[in-house]
């Protein structure tokens, strides 16, 4: 089993594929979209990596944390979750993120990824609130949820408009936790900027 990969970036694509040289040996690994910016090319990188095993390839899958390492390996192991549907959560939330979405019964983060619809999300929730390991979450932050604060961003995106692609991409930008406005206004320029 490959349990992680030091070496330089060659390439990197926005589909979620980085090419890593590993002394002279180029392993491609697929990572979450949030990964790719950090991996520029020419760049040394380490990743924790899965190898997982199919009948037709052996697919590699690489993430800059111990944690979302961890997290995509229980995803995986959760009925109905492959390796594409693990990292496509891990693309749109953050393992803390998945956390506060089940402390939180937020069955509309779980809907923001890709092919995921509201009979899925509902039993992933039941699943994974018995596979996730789920510490004693700070939930209060500065004095606000800071996962009912991006709930609260993404009704208001929606209410404005935009469509739950926009609003799907903008929050995997945004950070986990701060307050309600400020989320808001960065999500709004972040949107507009992308018009």
């Amino acid at each position: 089993m490959i349990g992680s990969v030091r070496g330089t970036i060659i390439e990197r694509s926005a589909s979620g594929e980085v090419l890593v040289d590993v002394q002279g040996v180029g392993y491609r690994v697929l990572v979450p979209i949030g990964a790719i910016p950090a991996l520029e090319p020419a760049a040394t990188a380490f990743l924790f990596t899965h190898l997982h095993v199919r009948d037709d390839a052996l697919l590699l899958y690489g993430f800059p944390t111990r944690d979302e390492r961890d997290t995509f390996e229980t995803l995986i192991n959760t009925t109905g979750v492959g390796p594409k549907l693990a990292l496509a959560m891990l693309s749109v939330h953050s393992p803390n993120g998945l956390r506060r979405a089940l402390a939180d019964d937020d069955l509309e983060a779980f809907t923001l990824v890709p092919g995921v619809g509201k009979r899925t999300a509902q039993r992933l929730m039941i699943e994974l609130k018995a596979r996730l390991d789920m510490p004693d979450l700070d939930l209060t932050g500065r004095g606000a949820n800071p996962s009912s604060a991006r709930v609260e961003v993404r009704e208001a995106l929606t209410g404005l408009g935009y469509s739950p692609e926009e609003v799907r991409d903008v929050l995997t930008q945004l950070p986990d936790d701060g307050a309600v406005e400020d989320l808001l206004r960065d999500a709004l320029r972040l949107l507009a900027s992308a018009r």
